[in-house]
């Protein structure tokens, strides 16, 4: 079952957080897009069939849409959440300058689109849509269509027999936490693949390594927490496996071009 709770709405756009709840492997009826739309999950993780092939979308990987375009679902990990942010035509065009179908593709969310993605839901919160919300949704457009365009761009240039898959099992392993995700070595093993043929896959699919992935979704994990008002960096650099609260804050730095501290202010609510 698929429910929809409106954020926020705005001259061209609304934004809506999505929670399905179904847990099925089979694909649902095909369905088309009305709007531009820019998919963000927030939690879990689901199937999106669109131009017969498919994408795991995660806190990782989000998706553009657009109108017309046939799609289909599958939830074989149970119940997610994503933000929906729906744009019309004449929004997309002012923001983009594009309105052809060549906007369709999967986007890798790196942790600064993520972090754009939650400035937008704080943004939403605090009510202030003409101005704070239409403000935080520039990067988030323009973020997702410039990695849309390197996502497209890294996997048209690479080896396409089997990679997308064995990709999608290495970023499932991942985020699950599954005890062969803690290295390139066990997690090849794990796969039933060389870590060479892994590594080269990963890179050519997403444009990252395996070891910038990794930090990435724990980067994200970080923010979660931080979000959450963790008070120790101690602690939440040994609850991540990093070597020190050094480690965790040199890599959170590189991942989103701010320090810990500087995240906590920019996750809290808006100012008025």
């Amino acid at each position: 079952m698929r429910s929809s709770v409106r954020l926020a709405a705005g001259p061209g756009f609304v934004l809506d957080a999505v929670t399905c709840v179904d847990d099925h492997r089979g694909w649902s009826p095909a369905e088309a897009c009305s709007r531009y739309r820019v998919v963000l999950a927030r939690r879990g993780t689901f199937r999106r069939m669109a131009d017969g092939r498919s994408t795991i979308a995660d806190a990782t990987m989000g998706y553009l849409g657009v109108p017309g375009e046939e799609e289909r679902f599958a939830h074989p990990a149970g119940g997610d959440v994503c933000t929906s942010l729906s744009l019309t035509p004449e929004l997309w065009r002012t923001l983009t300058g594009d309105d052809t179908r060549s906007a369709r593709s999967a986007v890798y969310v790196d942790a600064r689109l993520d972090l754009a993605h939650r400035r937008l839901l704080a943004a939403a919160r605090d009510g202030d849509a003409p101005y704070g919300l239409a403000e935080s949704l520039l990067p988030v457009v323009g973020a997702a269509v410039v990695r849309a365009a390197q996502t497209r761009s890294t996997a048209a240039a690479a080896p396409r027999t089997g990679a997308a898959a064995l990709t999608g099992a290495a970023r499932e392993a991942i985020s699950a936490g599954h005890p062969a995700a803690g290295g390139l070595l066990p997690l090849a093993e794990f796969l039933g693949v060389s870590p060479y043929r892994l590594s080269r896959a990963f890179t050519g699919e997403l444009g990252v390594s395996l070891t910038h992935y990794r930090n990435r979704v724990r980067v994200g994990r970080a923010l979660d927490r931080l979000e959450e008002g963790e008070p120790s960096l101690a602690v939440l650099a040994a609850d991540l496996g990093f070597a020190d609260q050094a480690h965790l804050t040199r890599t959170i730095r590189r991942h989103v071009g701010h320090t810990p501290a500087a995240l906590r202010r920019l996750l809290s609510p808006p100012d008025p």
